[in-house]
């Protein structure tokens, strides 16, 4: 059986989304698959069940929809943002530190193996591997150093589909451009199109079907029409799409949108609450009409902390009676000092935080990636742990202020239900797991409904591409 790539014809089509979809529906009619990405660039990630390791969103989302175990080998390769031009590198779930960007992608065919490793490890349990890809496939400058999509897709020799934005604009060029750009053999690979987030009367686009069938000779293997999906966000960028019905809301969350922020996945179980609005603000303005404040984790702590004080933060964030839940980078944020002797974070030794708790938090070389199940304010708790900080207690609170290390801490019912019933006694709460389940069914259902799935599996048991 084939492996498959799903390449978008520009940015944000909805790659992730239909991966994600697409694994999930092959697993429902009996394949054994897994999700993949060679590269990401990302400041979300989680840690992985099998081996500790960091692996980006998406996959890690993918995974966990069909009950598997999470892996390092699901995502190679994973960049975080690291400033001065430079990225956090991870490799198989573990950091090896910070490189400047031209000297990473002059580097990048090194990676190769790395990448081929993960994927060949992959086959050996799987039947099929959906390999995702990364922006354009066609970005000429960059095609011989493109890990995701060409290079993927060349030497594993995956059947491919196209994902076609069309609330962009100029869906028609995308496709026909994508397309003619591909290598000549890779064309030869690619079993269909599937144009995305559609909006309106779907017959208004029975000609365009038409055209890219006829005129490009590309099989149209389905128009989706747009469906929101507050899950699996993968960056900031995409988080800021999310859609919410505020006919319920009783309370206000606001979330400081830090220009680091990181693992915003944090607040999915707020986005999809029916009882809270959920705001991200970059103002105190902003921040006086949120019953609740959250400082989230931050990829660049001194540089976020700088940022909130030069903003006015700094007097609300010491209000003792302003509701905050500080997480990970925004709990470190909140010590009296911020230590940091070998440079880890920043050229300063040391940075004055808050001092709404006492002591300090002092960056290692040495990065905690760990799972847990952690005492929470008194509920126990499933979450997970990345920093670099260190001090002596993973959580504190202190009168409004709750501080902790873990992220996760909202998919947990009870500890929602705890800290958001104080701002509102009607808050009722709700079962987010049953949530997301159903979610998940409901949206790739929705995918199933309007794409050509038996002959998506019919071409990925075939040698044979119907443009060969």
């Amino acid at each position: 059986m084939h492996s498959l790539s799903i390449f978008g014809t520009s940015s944000d089509a909805g790659k992730s989304t239909l991966s994600f979809a697409i694994t999930y529906l092959l697993h429902k009619a009996g394949f054994k698959v897994a999700p993949f990405k060679a590269q990401n660039v990302s400041n979300n990630s989680v840690v992985t069940m099998l081996d500790n390791g960091e692996i980006a969103i998406p996959q890690a989302f993918a995974a966990s929809a069909i009950s598997l175990a999470t892996r390092y080998e699901f995502n190679p390769i994973l960049l975080k943002s690291g400033g001065k031009s430079q990225s956090h590198i991870i490799i198989n779930g573990k950091s090896v530190g910070n490189q400047d960007v031209w000297s990473y992608y002059r580097d990048m065919k090194k990676l190769q193996p790395v990448v081929k490793e993960a994927f060949q490890t992959l086959q050996k349990e799987f039947e099929c591997i959906v390999a995702e890809g990364a922006g354009s496939p066609v970005e000429l400058n960059l095609m011989q150093k493109d890990l995701s999509n060409i290079y993927v897709a060349e030497e594993f020799n995956t059947k491919i589909i196209l994902v076609a934005d069309i609330q962009r604009g100029g869906v028609f060029a995308s496709i026909y451009g994508v397309y003619n750009l591909l290598p000549k053999q890779l064309q030869k690979n690619v079993i269909g199109v599937i144009v995305n987030k559609f909006q309106g009367d779907m017959r208004l686009f029975d000609e365009g079907v038409t055209i890219i069938e006829e005129q490009f000779k590309i099989p149209v293997l389905g128009v989706v029409p747009y469906k929101p999906f507050n899950l699996g966000f993968e960056d900031s960028a995409s988080l800021m799409n999310y859609q919410q019905d505020l006919s319920r809301t009783i309370i206000t969350v606001g979330v400081i949108k830090l220009p680091h922020i990181s693992n915003f996945t944090d607040f999915e179980p707020l986005v999809v609450d029916e009882e809270v609005e959920l705001r991200f603000i970059t103002t105190p303005s902003e921040a006086k009409s949120c019953d609740m404040l959250i400082i989230p984790g931050s990829k660049l702590v001194v540089q976020d902390l700088a940022w909130l004080r030069e903003r006015g933060f700094e007097k609300i964030l010491k209000d003792k009676k302003q509701k905050i839940v500080a997480i990970c980078g925004g709990y470190e944020m909140m010590f009296k000092r911020l230590l940091d002797p070998d440079a880890i974070e920043s050229s300063h030794k040391i940075v004055e935080g808050f001092a709404r708790f006492k002591g300090d938090v002092t960056f290692t070389k040495e990065k905690i990636v760990k799972n847990g199940c952690y005492n929470l304010f008194g509920v126990m708790t499933d979450g997970y742990e990345i920093h670099n900080g260190i001090t002596k207690k993973r959580a504190k609170k202190k009168k409004n202020l709750y501080g902790t290390f873990v992220h996760g801490l909202f998919e947990s019912d009870d500890l929602r239900f705890l800290l958001l019933s104080q701002l509102n006694p009607a808050y009722k709460g709700y079962n987010f797991k049953q949530f997301k389940k159903d979610a998940i069914e409901s949206f790739a259902q929705h995918i199933q409904n309007h794409i050509d799935m038996p002959s998506i599996m019919q071409q990925l048991q075939t040698k044979d591409s119907p443009l060969s």
